[in-house]
Parts: C-alpha cells; structure tokens; sequence
C-alpha cells in the first residue's frame, strides 16, 4: 500500500467517524426537543383542566427563604424547562401559597 493511499483510508475513517457522531448528536438534540414539546403541550392541558402541578419541595422552600432566583434554578434542574418556563411556573407556585414571588434581601 502506498503512502498516499494510507492518508486516504485515514482520512475517510475519520470522516465517516465524524459523520456517524454529528448524526447521533443530531438524533439526541432531536429527541429532547420533541420531548419539551410534549411536556409543553401537557402543561397546557393541565392547566386548561385546572389540575395542579406537584409542587417541588426544594422549590418552595427556596421561595419560602426569598430565593426567587435559586427556586427558578431548581425548577429548571428538576423538571428541564426552559428559562421562562420555570419563571412562570415559580410565579404560579408562589401566587398558589400566597407568597411575594420577588422579595427583596435585607
């Protein structure tokens, strides 16, 4: 085999390598993309037939302390909504127990 031609070979491995990864990536950001549809399409559902989400307890009680922020972020972890998502489901749940959803720290 010549020179040349193992540069070849090698060439076209690593490019079917990076094919097959670039397709698999793809497939993946694919699937959680579908999925927060339907987990979107769910919590209109939800809210329309008035059924309440559960309630996070690290969420509350992040709300309870004043955290706004650290409740948002603990919603997104568990749950994986996006930014606005979490915002308003934090405001939902703070608006349900009758607490201020922004507090101020003193």
């Amino acid at each position: 085999m010549d020179s040349w031609e193992a540069v070849l070979l090698v060439i076209a491995t690593m490019g079917s390598v990076a094919a097959a990864a670039g397709a698999w990536f793809q497939e993946r950001r694919s699937s959680a993309t579908q999925l927060a549809a339907v987990q979107r399409k769910l919590d209109l559902v939800m809210d329309h037939l008035g059924i309440a989400a559960p309630e996070e307890p690290e969420v509350v009680r992040h709300l309870e302390n004043g955290r706004t922020i650290e409740a948002v972020r603990a919603y997104r972890k568990q749950t994986g909504a996006s930014l606005l998502e979490a915002k308003q489901a934090v405001d939902r749940i703070a608006a349900d127990r009758r607490l201020p959803p922004f507090r101020t720290r003193t």
